[in-house]
């Protein structure tokens, strides 16, 4: 896809950012990482949202999750993880190519972690 800044990012990225690669994903360190070890995983295929991933590469994305998981837990030693993605502008996706954020966490990073993704609307986080 032209002026998509995942489309082959593969042969451009710095390749110390590169963690997990295979034949349907890549993923590489964030750069700019909301936690240490802020991971995002991309598909190799341009489209836009994970709605839009075909049945190979969701099944695939299940084992590139465990993966990069492995891969930060020996380098970074999460206590815990968010995963999760933006679909669509109002849901604050930036850039219009699927990509999955794996988001370590460390105890303390915050003072209260409950309710996690739900954090996504503030006003709606605690229950």
């Amino acid at each position: 896809m032209e002026n998509c800044v995942f489309c082959g990012i593969e042969k451009a990225i710095d390749k110390k950012r590169i963690i997990y690669e295979d034949s349907t994903w890549l993923a590489i360190l964030d750069g700019y990482p909301v936690s240490e070890g802020h991971t995002l995983l991309i598909p190799k295929r341009h489209c836009e949202t994970y709605f839009d991933l075909n049945d190979y590469e969701l099944s695939q994305l299940t084992l590139a999750i465990r993966q990069v998981k492995e891969f930060l837990d020996e380098k970074f030693k999460p206590t815990a993880y968010n995963i999760g993605t933006n679909c669509g502008e109002d849901a604050g996706q930036s850039v219009m190519h699927c990509h999955i954020h794996i988001i370590p966490r460390y105890k303390g990073d915050v003072e209260n972690p409950r309710g996690g993704v739900r954090g996504v609307i503030p006003s709606r986080m605690s229950y």
